[in-house]
């Protein structure tokens, strides 16, 4: 039988709907679980119910063959003895302590031997070489993410929790670390959970997914599955992204990727090398659906395809083509009059390179 993560709790606060999160999904080495969701969602209290920061009034937490909680036995396993590597989204770190300082800070059971040992061995894996004496105000956004995840680890933790590692970053630091982290969390073979609400980082990040919204699970999965396959109107709200499908990067010159699905070919902003897998993301209503022999727009992608069903979303339309793979945008009640579409009607959906979002695919 698979090893499993078992999450089943009730946790109440005045003023607000209750958390009722239930969560079944199987561990391995390094598997990592994304809790993706708006704010106040609920992710946030699970992250640390989990780690036992927080006491759920009903339910249990079981983790492979241990049970943390279990309200009905009364049994509470303390945060200590659940032996988790914990990373807040604030970081965290101790102001007056150096690098080394908020790296050894869990080690205070080690020999002195060992755990001088185990510091420098987080250091290099962290790459944080020459920076061993510094102090949190003196690091970059970066450096200080690193340490605090290098505190989290050091201790070899049975599970990690990461609560929105990215969030305290800038734009360009974020998209540069996000491929980092994800291949950090392999290298350590660690099991982790993520909370994040950005959908990029869902996809970069997690092998699971579990969507939530107002203290309940709506849906779990491979993150991409749940993208491209909402299970409900609520859950396809949330994701907020109607494409999301396998492609190959084939070229890429000056940061202009041409990325081919299905025998597709797309233009898309991306620094991917060559050969690289990626998750070929697109907004619906990045997407402008033209007839069939009109004159071209600027945009870098027109793909020629079959309008496979038309779904009207209130005063909009989805309009769903197959252009050798599934395609969706939105566009008014009007447009579909006027482009007199159906499903069988040959259209050109044309889409800019910028609103081609080109996610690299987790490694395995």
């Amino acid at each position: 039988m698979a090893a499993e993560m078992t999450i089943d709790v009730t946790k109440t606060f005045p003023g607000r709907a209750p958390i009722q999160a239930r969560l079944r999904y199987a561990v391995e080495a390094s598997t990592v679980l994304i809790l993706f969701g708006p704010s106040g969602s609920g992710k946030t209290t699970i992250l640390r119910s989990i780690a036992g920061l927080e006491w759920p009034e009903d339910g249990r937490i079981e983790f492979v063959s241990r049970t943390w909680l279990d309200t009905r036995s009364r049994i509470r396993v303390s945060p200590q003895d659940r032996h988790i590597g914990y990373m807040p989204q604030d970081y965290a770190l101790f102001p007056t302590y150096s690098v080394v300082g908020n790296i050894g800070y869990g080690l205070g059971a080690l020999e002195s031997h060992d755990r001088n040992k185990r510091i420098t061995e987080v250091v290099e894996l962290f790459q944080l070489q020459g920076l061993e004496a510094a102090k949190p105000r003196e690091l970059s956004g970066g450096q200080q993410q690193r340490v605090a995840l290098a505190r989290a680890v050091a201790p070899r933790p049975q599970l990690l929790l990461l609560d929105e590692p990215l969030s305290a970053l800038d734009a360009p630091t974020r998209l540069q670390l996000r491929g980092e982290l994800r291949s950090l969390l392999k290298q350590l073979a660690l099991p982790s959970i993520v909370v994040t609400h950005d959908w990029a980082e869902a996809l970069t990040l997690g092998d699971v997914m579990a969507v939530m919204d107002e203290g309940q699970v709506h849906q779990v999965g491979k993150p991409h599955e749940v993208f491209s396959r909402p299970a409900d109107a609520n859950v396809a709200r949330i994701v907020g992204v109607e494409t999301v499908v396998h492609g190959q990067v084939i070229e890429n010159v000056n940061g202009l990727a041409t990325v081919t699905v299905n025998g597709t070919r797309l233009k898309g902003l991306s620094n991917d090398a060559i050969g690289a897998g990626v998750y070929v993301c697109i907004r619906a209503e990045d997407v402008v659906v033209e007839q069939a022999g009109s004159g071209m727009t600027s945009a870098r992608n027109h793909l020629t395809g079959l309008v496979s069903e038309i779904a009207p979303q209130g005063v909009m339309v989805h309009v769903k083509i197959d252009c050798g793979f599934p395609l969706t945008a939105t566009i008014t009640r009007g447009a579909v009059e006027d482009l007199r579409l159906s499903p069988g009607v040959s259209v050109i959906a044309a889409i800019k390179a910028g609103a081609v979002h080109l996610v690299p695919r987790s490694v395995a």
